[in-house]
């Protein structure tokens, strides 16, 4: 079994992390056999290096290796790319074609990104791994294929999984093997051997002198967050290598090449969001509407219980609950009949109180609930969001959006939630 400094050595892998020598360490394990292998790690940290271990390793080493990216084939077309497709089988199909699992017969296929694959294109691969079976686009002829899969993603597949965006069975068929490559960050002791390694090669690509980072600027490098990793890092000491003339790089010069922001330092990261919290200004406004609306359907009827019952003290006794809804509990406790504006006279008994078309307030009768078709909807979908986010308690989503429960129970039954 070959050694991993070999191995490292020999497919041009710098690091000496603990983390990246298990990781090779497994593939190299694992290259003799054929099982499937999935190949985790953040974007930028190097996945693509793993098939190639595993393949040169392997006994299929003299077939063919393949490496797809899932991510860049378009939907309509991803079938027909990893399966083939006979003449005929769709527009513009003029000749029958193979699929890479059958050019790739005997070798192995690197599917990168392959969270990214449609979830029909799933139950395809998984057929593959399970049997060796496949059927190309347009043909009823199933067809054998004797490939090793590697697989390798950036997504979190058990955030897939739950989402219904990957096949759970799928996951299991391809990580019998799982092997995670650490991102940058993680890696301390090889930022600055990395970038010496960078630097070197570029200044022999150019044909100039290499950069050398001074101590304070060796320190800022190890600081910075690297969420792009490898190719973060490799990018940064292109640009510093083209672009300074000074060969010795101060703080100062290294931090004008590195964003804003992105430091390693430890940070307090809100994860979740709160259950009141709306995603955007526009939900934030229809949200004001919404509780405006409901304090005016409270007006209108406070003032409607004023204009039949005459009494001021009474309406307040039954109503006190509303009252205190829409004035909040102050404290000089103003009553009604300090409020000049609902000061309606008292009704005759033995006359029924009809508002004349001349009294200021006749307009009370003449409000009519009509909202646009927008508020309307959006009003909808702050009910739903409320509902979803207090998982159908009706309670808290009434107190969430400022109104009473048997109010909320009325619109759910009138919205045929």
């Amino acid at each position: 079994m070959e050694s991993i400094q070999a191995t490292k050595q020999r497919f041009g892998i710098i690091g000496n992390s603990a983390t990246l020598n298990r990781a090779i360490e497994k593939a190299i394990q694992v290259s003799p056999t054929d099982i499937s292998v999935l190949v985790t790690g953040e974007s930028g940290v190097g996945k693509e290096s793993i098939p190639k271990i595993i393949h040169q390793l392997s006994h299929r080493k003299h077939n063919k290796y393949i490496a797809v990216n899932c991510g860049a084939i378009p939907e309509g077309t991803i079938d027909s790319e990893l399966f083939g497709h006979e003449k005929g089988a769709f527009t513009g199909a003029t000749a029958t074609r193979n699929g890479y699992f059958e050019v790739a017969d005997g070798g192995t296929i690197f599917l990168d990104e392959v969270g990214e694959l449609p979830l029909t294109t799933q139950v395809r691969l998984l057929r593959v791994l399970e049997n060796g079976e496949f059927i190309k686009v347009g043909s009823s002829k199933v067809q054998k294929t004797n490939v090793r899969i590697v697989a390798a993603t950036n997504v979190n597949m058990f955030d897939a999984i739950k989402k219904e965006k990957f096949r759970e069975d799928l996951y299991y068929r391809l990580s019998t093997v799982e092997i995670n490559l650490p991102p940058l960050r993680e890696r301390q002791e090889d930022i600055h051997l990395l970038f010496r390694k960078f630097a070197s090669d570029f200044a022999l690509k150019y044909k100039m002198p290499t950069i050398k980072l001074s101590d304070d600027a060796v320190q800022d490098l190890l600081k910075f967050r690297w969420n792009g990793n490898i190719r973060q890092l490799r990018n940064v000491a292109e640009q510093v290598s083209v672009l300074e003339q000074n060969r010795a790089i101060s703080s100062n010069t290294l931090r004008g090449y590195l964003p804003t922001g992105a430091s390693n330092l430890p940070a307090v990261i809100k994860t979740t969001k709160s259950e009141s919290d709306f995603s955007s200004e526009r939900e934030i406004l229809y949200k004001v509407l919404f509780d405006m609306k409901a304090d005016l359907n409270d007006l209108k009827k406070l003032t409607m219980e004023l204009m039949k019952k005459g009494n001021a003290k009474d309406v307040q006794e039954d109503n006190q609950g509303l009252i205190e809804k829409i004035y909040g509990d102050n404290d000089d406790e103003e009553t009604l009949e300090d409020l000049q504006v609902l000061a309606i006279p008292q009704k005759s008994e033995t006359k029924n109180y009809a508002p004349e078309t001349d009294d200021k307030y006749h307009f009370a009768e003449e409000i009519e609930e009509e909202e646009t078709l927008s508020l309307h909807d959006k009003e909808l979908e702050l009910i739903k969001k409320s509902l979803e986010r207090h998982s159908g308690k009706r309670k808290l989503a009434a107190e969430e959006l400022g109104i009473s429960e048997r109010t909320l129970y009325r619109k759910i039954k009138q919205f045929d939630l």
